[in-house]
């Protein structure tokens, strides 16, 4: 089977299956540090304590991404969420499926992620690895502890392709 997938503009509402979309748009901040600093509370259920796992903070260096770029896997991280915030404003591609035993390649869906917003993946939620659209630091925010976290789904009789 041949699929295209085109990716499309995200929002709070479409990316809702897949976990959250992370931005201060539409958030009232909290004023601290004497009126120099906003704070924007709760802009992403951070999910990693699934047996006793604990969060970690990470920065991924990711390389730009060519198009179209072929999609031979996806993966999982069925015991915690995963949060990518690009550390300079730039857009970047979000690649997933729902949950589930194997990526249904009939509900993949592709979003663009604009500058200043960054992602959270629910637990389960297929996805391919970072598409950045340039080369750039993401602060990634995910699990780490006992358990099996990481499944990887490859595409042997499948060829879909990233069009951007």
């Amino acid at each position: 089977m041949e699929k295209i997938i085109k990716p499309i503009k995200v929002t709070k509402v479409n990316f809702a299956p897949y976990g959250d979309l992370i931005s201060s748009d539409g958030v009232e901040p909290i004023d601290i540090n004497s009126g120099y600093a906003k704070r924007f509370d709760n802009l992403a259920n951070i999910d990693i304590s699934k047996d006793k796992g604990e969060a970690i903070v990470s920065i991924f260096s990711a390389l730009k991404r060519t198009f179209p770029m072929k999609i031979d896997m996806m993966e999982k991280h069925p015991l915690g969420s995963q949060a990518f915030m690009p550390m300079k404003e730039i857009t970047f591609l979000s690649f997933v499926a729902p949950p589930g035993e194997t990526p249904e390649i009939n509900k993949i869906q592709s979003f663009i992620i604009p500058p200043k917003m960054g992602i959270n993946y629910k637990p389960g939620v297929w996805h391919f690895p970072l598409i950045s659209t340039e080369n750039t630091n993401f602060i990634v925010i995910d699990r780490k502890g006992n358990g099996e976290n990481l499944i990887i789904h490859k595409f042997e009789k499948d060829e879909i392709l990233l069009k951007y």
